[in-house]
């Protein structure tokens, strides 16, 4: 629809009254055509940046955003050429469905015969073919969201922004969307940043995935270093489920003593602390084990059943296994934890992304 551009953070810090700071001085790239997702929990930072993207915040002094070579920082939302999508739809709800979407490409003064185009164009991108009589309030809470990212697109801006769109639905309405969403972003090619709480959504929507903390990015990569090569201890809790077993000894040969057996983990000499993922635990004969233990809990997921084990550590270690398999409490268990799944996180302080972007 759009051609896309980049957007540059340089900076970018916000403090309110009383001295709050809410986010750090942050610089960040998002690529053409890429979609960031900004992840993280209450309170990280991440609406601010998005707020700051879309201005309807602005910087701090010294702060400034780019999109492409146009230095935006001092211009409104309504001159920035993005579109957003909120958690709260913030449709017009005496308006029907059409006119909510074509509400944009009238403030734009386009040709009737353009704006007709354009929204039979969206609504069939949206599924909403047959809908453009229907009122607001006549609609389900997905068709509403619908609506709202329709309009959102229907001005073909330069930038889309979502502020936590899907956290009001319910769970199988949210997994639909996101699929959709995904699917419109790639025909679209439209540079978006998409900020959440949920790790699915950010796992299924991003081409890279920042994750904040307190103010700061915690980690920027693709979902797969994210999940697989977590920056820090925070990213590693906060992605997915993750075991920590604390080395009481290391032997001569790479062998790693923890509670409940030895591992062989050479590149990790000298570590505290392991990580793992309980996907990546084999469960075996106790006379392959590498690690024994016991059965305390077995939790059934439905695709799958996550065990909770106790091998002599502070907390059981969390084994994802098939959902038919039957283990009772008490069960004697042997696991294997291959080395190469194994790591430990840098625990360095949380940097900005173009120090990880450089190295």
């Amino acid at each position: 629809m759009s051609s896309s551009v980049s957007i540059t953070l340089n900076q970018c810090s916000r403090t309110f009254a009383g001295g709050n700071t809410a986010l750090q001085p942050l610089d960040l790239q998002v690529h053409p055509g890429e979609t960031l997702v900004l992840l993280g929990p209450s309170g990280c930072g991440k609406t601010t940046t998005l707020r700051i993207i879309s201005g309807l915040e602005s910087p701090d002094k010294g702060g400034q955003v780019l999109f492409g070579e146009r230095d935006v920082t001092a211009l409104p939302i309504e001159k920035r050429d993005v579109g957003m999508v909120f958690q709260n739809y913030a449709l017009f709800p005496n308006m029907s469905v059409a006119d909510n979407i074509a509400y944009g490409l009238k403030i734009q003064r386009l040709p009737r015969t353009t704006i007709a185009q354009r929204l039979d164009e969206v609504m069939r991108m949206v599924d909403l073919q047959g809908f453009g009589d229907r009122r607001i309030d006549a609609l389900s809470g997905g068709q509403k969201q619908r609506v709202a990212l329709a309009r959102a697109i229907a001005v073909r801006p330069k930038v889309l922004l979502f502020d936590e769109p899907l956290a009001a639905l319910d769970a199988k309405l949210r997994d639909r969307l996101r699929i959709e969403i995904g699917q419109l972003l790639r025909e679209l090619g439209t540079t978006a940043v998409y900020v959440t709480h949920d790790q699915d959504e950010a796992m299924a929507l991003g081409d890279r995935i920042a994750v904040m903390q307190a103010g700061r990015i915690a980690q920027l990569g693709t979902p797969q270093e994210i999940y697989h090569q977590p920056a820090n201890a925070f990213v590693a809790d906060f992605i997915g489920a993750v075991n920590c077993l604390d080395v009481t000894a290391s032997r001569e040969g790479g062998g790693l003593v923890v509670h409940g057996g030895e591992l062989s983990a050479s590149h990790l000499q000298g570590v505290p602390t392991v990580y793992c993922r309980p996907e990546d635990i084999q469960v075996v004969p106790l006379v392959q084990a590498d690690v024994r233990g016991t059965v305390v809990q077995s939790i059934f997921l439905g695709q799958s059943q996550r065990l909770m084990v106790d091998t002599g550590g502070a907390s059981p270690l969390q084994i994802e296994t098939p959902s038919r398999q039957r283990w009772p409490n008490g069960t004697k268990i042997g696991l294997v934890l291959p080395s190469h799944v194994l790591f430990y996180p840098d625990n360095t302080p949380t940097v900005n992304a173009r120090e990880m972007a450089n190295g």
